[in-house]
């Protein structure tokens, strides 16, 4: 509990390429729903019918994807996974049914969760069972590789180092993505040096030092988000592309079975890659107490501030001077349905709400943001959702920072 014053404005190189199977039960995909290479480029119907993509010509093919543009959708493509998996750099392929749509299924709840933090990622909506529709990017031929612990390639790379070796903060790595060469690791100097520009935007040391921080803080919401399952995220590769519209660096590609190591409870024996569970298991929420209905619009934009962090707040009125019994019966009411609650109390000088809930003195906010980040912070301890809006809300500001450096210093040359 704090109270809130309204006084003032203030091998591959990274996780294994083939998807685990192991022995559970692959759901059967739906009929195919885009025409085959053979065919003319024609509408598609999604599996619930609902809608028809007028699709256009294909603008890539890759080893578990196909990329088409859409006709009705200008900068928007469509992603369709393919039922094969491959290993050794693609050395080994098999078909697998049912794998495009568990991919496709991984991908947009992984996409979606990002989103919802505040990462930015090139993902518009699922569509269908096997595919869905993102924005147009221009791929950067990278990638990424973020590690926690030391398994794999890594050891083969760095002989000495002991398997289960573990990286504060998790280790970034990149590989130029180059079949013929088995996808060489890269320094930064040399992407640097490769003077790449893809839809406008050259690749210097902002954008690889904003793909660099991207990746730590993809890899550690993901880690938290894998937590409560009791399953250790040991490594993950990742791509970013350039948005055609927009110019900006976003999450691109895929993530999914292909894309990490799981090992539940930390066991490497154990190494899962399928399950995917990532709803926290506990609610929360913030009640706000006025002394009189004259704090409400301060009290509001506090639970405006929640919102931004998926908080659910809820606004009450009770003065601790006058009727201190009945604020106390409304702190009952919360404290026993076993909800993780924070109290904020919106006073002036006197402060008597904060010592009548809390029995003690409390931390003192100046600000609605600061409220609800506040709030926010002691949730994250437990709520890797709200965890995850913290962690994006330190690399967006990160980003800013990094991006306006850039243009005064592009200003005074």
């Amino acid at each position: 509990m704090f109270e809130e014053t309204r006084r003032g404005r203030y091998g591959s190189r990274g996780p294994a390429r083939g998807v685990s199977v192991g022995g559970a039960s692959l759901p059967r995909p739906s009929p195919a729903s885009l025409p085959s290479a053979a065919e003319a480029p024609g509408p598609l119907r999604t599996m619930a019918a609902v809608e028809v993509l007028k699709i256009g010509k294909k603008l890539y093919e890759g080893k578990t994807k196909e990329v088409y543009e859409l006709l009705d959708s200008p900068g928007k493509v469509l992603l369709q996974s393919k039922d094969q998996i491959t290993a050794g750099n693609a050395a080994r392929k098999n078909h697998l049914e049912g794998k495009a749509a568990i991919s496709n299924k991984i991908t947009s709840c992984i996409f979606q969760l990002l989103q919802e933090a505040g990462i930015k990622t090139a993902f518009t909506r699922k569509c269908g069972e096997t595919a869905f529709v993102a924005p147009k990017c221009e791929m950067i031929p990278i990638e990424w590789v973020c590690r926690r612990i030391a398994t794999g390639s890594f050891l083969k790379r760095n002989p000495g180092v002991k398997e289960g070796y573990k990286f504060y903060p998790p280790k970034v790595e990149m590989f130029f993505k180059d079949d013929a060469n088995n996808d060489p690791q890269w320094s930064e100097e040399q992407l640097i040096a490769a003077n790449f520009c893809f839809a406008g935007l050259v690749i210097g040391q902002t954008e690889v030092d904003i793909m660099s921080h991207a990746t730590q803080a993809i890899f550690e919401i993901l880690e938290k988000s894998w937590l409560p399952q009791n399953c250790t995220l040991v490594d993950m590769k990742i791509e970013f592309g350039v948005d055609v519209t927009t110019r900006e660096i976003v999450l691109a590609d895929v993530i999914d079975n292909d894309s990490w190591r799981l090992w539940p409870s930390g066991d490497r024996t154990q190494q899962k890659d399928k399950q995917l569970l990532l709803k926290p298991e506990s609610q929360c929420r913030v009640i706000v107490l006025m002394g009189s209905t004259s704090d409400l619009n301060h009290c509001e934009k506090i639970r405006k501030a929640c919102g931004d962090f998926g908080i659910p707040c809820e606004l009450r009125v009770t003065s601790a001077h006058k009727g201190p019994d009945e604020t106390l019966r409304i702190k009952a009411e919360y404290e026993g349905d076993g909800i993780p609650t924070v109290f904020v109390a919106v006073a002036g000088r006197s402060n008597g709400l904060g010592p009548v809930l809390s029995g003690l003195g409390c931390p003192t906010i100046l600000s609605p943001e600061g409220s609800a980040q506040f709030a926010a912070q002691i949730f994250g301890l437990n709520n890797h959702l709200i965890w995850a809006r913290l962690r994006a809300s330190v690399l967006n500001t990160w980003i800013s920072l990094k991006q306006a450096d850039k243009k005064i210093r592009e200003a005074n040359l």
